[in-house]
């Protein structure tokens, strides 16, 4: 008999007569465990993650603003925008492509919120957004420290062209208007059709 074979005969009697093979799966242990659902923990971490990530995108400062006075409009306008451009956001004339509200929420929650919306917004090509934070009739109320700092973020977010408070019919200082320049993509649109005007 080959040393193989005495090394087999000698586990077949070290394994006795209690043990039998696996007849279940063709010879072969089951592994493959049933697909459970996300736990509430895993879930929460995930979550969290990817807030993380969204954060370090995000560049916009919660840093203290000086308080806009709480009657007092607001505006901007990028050098190279005309006057004319903020005139008609001013009066309402650029039709709201989407809308974000805002009010009673956390300046921090204020300032992720704004942050993904306009970033959304430019990525859609959309030109003209509504952000409605309401108003106070406080320097320091809860409204109007929002809207200050709306004014901030809104300047450092390079891809807005102007802003400005919304006419009293569409929510006055309640509400802002925003006015994004044109993505890269949508320039691109725009020479390939005036490309083919001209032939």
């Amino acid at each position: 008999m080959s040393h193989a074979a005495n090394d087999f005969q000698a586990f077949r009697e070290a394994l006795g007569t209690d043990v039998r093979p696996i007849s279940k799966g063709r010879d072969k242990a089951a592994v493959a465990r049933p697909q459970t659902p996300p736990s509430d923990a895993q879930l929460a971490r995930r979550e969290s993650a990817q807030q993380a990530r969204d954060d370090e995108r995000d560049f916009l400062s919660d840093q203290f603003v000086d308080l806009v006075g709480a009657h007092d409009p607001i505006e901007f306008r990028r050098d190279g925008i005309q006057v004319g451009v903020l005139e008609r956001l001013r009066h309402g004339g650029y039709p709201a492509e989407a809308r974000l509200h805002i009010m009673r929420m956390p300046v921090i929650e204020c300032r992720r919120a704004v942050f993904g919306f306009l970033r959304d917004a430019y990525e859609h090509d959309l030109r003209s957004v509504l952000i409605v934070h309401g108003r106070s009739r406080e320097d320091d109320g809860h409204p109007n420290v929002v809207r200050s700092y709306l004014g901030h973020w809104l300047q450092q977010f390079e891809q807005v062209q102007a802003f400005s408070s919304a006419p009293a019919q569409q929510g006055g200082i309640g509400a802002t208007f925003v006015m994004l320049r044109k993505s890269e993509r949508a320039r691109s649109r725009n020479r390939e059709r005036q490309q083919k005007r001209r032939g």
